[in-house]
């Protein structure tokens, strides 16, 4: 391993997890937390300003939620390796998290190590997605019932902001999308899912475990 330690950005909502992360991301001597963000946009600006080798990012946070501030950051930076770190092992949320530009995907109960040889793998231009997450996206691939599956990356995205209550122009401010955009979106999601109001988007995800309570 080389002696360059690997500059590490961590994006969390809760302070706790965030302090638990970089206490175990310090044990490693080649790796080193530059700077902690709070929600998606933070990341967004911290990583344009630090220009960080990893990102460690939430999925759900208050905002533009991490999908978004996958999507952004990769854009501008595109070797920043961003790791999703979530509670969500279920399909869509890996596969669509992965087409937004993310480079790993784990689940906050993996084994500290695990972690560890993300960061590293992810800073020498490889990929990781946990066992587990794996395993669930081979069991998608064979669930032709999945509705979800239907949505485009771009649809997930609308939907998964729609869902955690913003409206469709702040969907489209928060995505720098004209509303017109934003309402075919929706309207796409809602065909697809065979839902017709905004409160119905809501209850499916909440139904499904997509977003929390």
């Amino acid at each position: 391993m080389s002696n360059q330690n690997i500059r590490v950005l961590i994006v969390d909502d809760h302070a706790i997890v965030r302090a638990g992360f970089k206490q175990l991301l310090g044990t490693a001597n080649d790796i080193c937390v530059i700077a902690e963000a709070c929600s998606g946009e933070e990341a967004i600006e911290l990583s344009l300003q630090e220009e960080p080798d990893v990102v460690v990012m939430d999925i759900n946070m208050p905002g533009i939620g991490g999908i978004e501030a996958i999507s952004r950051i990769t854009a501008r930076l595109p070797e920043a390796g961003i790791i999703a770190l979530t509670v969500h092992e279920t399909e869509p949320f890996p596969t669509r998290v992965m087409e937004a530009g993310a480079k790993a995907y784990l689940t906050k109960r993996c084994a500290p190590e695990e972690l560890v040889q993300a960061v590293r793998e992810t800073y020498a231009g490889g990929s990781y997605i946990s066992e587990s997450v794996r395993t669930e996206m081979a069991k998608a691939k064979l669930d032709q019932n999945n509705p979800l599956a239907e949505l485009s990356s771009r649809e997930f995205q609308v939907f998964d902001l729609m869902a955690r209550g913003k409206s469709v122009i702040e969907v489209g401010n928060s995505m720098h999308l004209s509303h017109k955009t934003i309402y075919t979106h929706k309207a796409n999601i809602q065909k697809k899912l065979n839902l017709e109001t905004h409160l119905e988007i809501i209850q499916f995800a909440r139904q499904h475990n997509l977003i929390d309570d």
